[in-house]
């Protein structure tokens, strides 16, 4: 968390909340989360008098372009961002502050403190880590089946790592991925490149609905995720495997199961989601 709908989420209310404000200071009280510049003093000079003109995203990642700057932003764990006045109390865990002339800020809280920001020349995020090497964007008109296609055609891994893989199709995290694989009938074992031609058609327009859906729901606020304004996302009223063990499955009544799969709790229900014949066990 928070992965591709909640960051979207994030990117439309910061759109709403700063864009168009200046930059008058900036205060980082955790340098680590700074990664570019490795001076975090740098950093907060080289942001004075810097205009907010758009928020962007590429993948999990945010985009807060400027006015010849644009600050890579990776949420990871339990990032947040937060529009306060200055005479507002500063929480714990808030460890970057973007005070705006206009006696605003904005304030970044991480209370696992693994989030980093990047500054780039516009153009040159894209180039160099941590974007350099994303994949599709799954929401862009660009990610058609055809692309899908292309990106499962020989892998000899399970299906659910091969989504989680951010250098194939990025912002899917585990959330997204069990439900998407429930949704197209496909167990989280199965062998990327044994799959028909039918599953991967279910399976891509499984990936695409779940996604909208949840940014039409503002996100899923399983742990603490909330967006800019502090409001809770509402998908996780709307999940129909993740986070359901035990339960019965809402299709079949069988009880949902789950595994480990590369490494990821992962739901999913063993009558609606066969388990693939062979090849269990020889790929992570």
């Amino acid at each position: 968390m928070p992965e591709l709908p909640e960051v979207e989420t994030v990117r439309r209310t910061l759109s709403e909340l700063i864009v168009g404000k200046r930059i008058k200071s900036v205060t980082v009280s955790l340098p680590r989360i700074i990664q570019k510049p490795t001076d975090y003093k740098q950093f907060e000079l080289e942001l004075m008098d810097r205009h907010i003109v758009e928020i962007g995203r590429r993948g999990k990642f945010l985009r807060i372009v400027m006015n010849d700057l644009v600050l890579v932003s990776h949420l990871r764990m339990e990032g947040r961002y937060g529009l306060y006045h200055s005479d507002e109390p500063v929480e714990k865990h808030t460890h970057v502050i973007f005070h705006f002339d206009d006696g605003t800020e904005l304030r970044y809280k991480d209370v696992r403190q693994f989030g980093t920001m990047h500054l780039f020349a516009p153009g040159e995020e894209f180039t160099i880590n941590p974007l350099k090497k994303l994949g599709v964007e799954p929401l862009d008109p660009t990610f058609t089946l055809d692309v899908f296609k292309q990106l499962t055609t020989g892998k000899q891994t399970k299906i659910k790592p091969f989504l989680l893989n951010q250098s194939y199709i990025v912002g899917l995290g585990n959330i997204y991925v069990d439900e998407a694989l429930f949704r197209a009938g496909i167990h989280p074992e199965q062998i990327t490149g044994k799959l028909e031609n039918d599953q991967l058609q279910r399976l891509f327009e499984a990936i695409v609905s779940t996604l909208n859906e949840a940014v039409n729901a503002g996100g899923s606020s399983i742990k603490s995720y909330v967006n800019g304004q502090g409001e809770m996302g509402m998908f996780q009223h709307l999940l129909k495997i993740y986070g359901r063990k035990d339960e019965p499955c809402i299709h079949c009544g069988a009880p949902v199961q789950k595994t480990v799969v590369g490494g990821r709790g992962t739901h999913y229900c063993a009558q609606c989601q066969a388990a693939p014949m062979v090849g269990l066990g020889e790929a992570q």
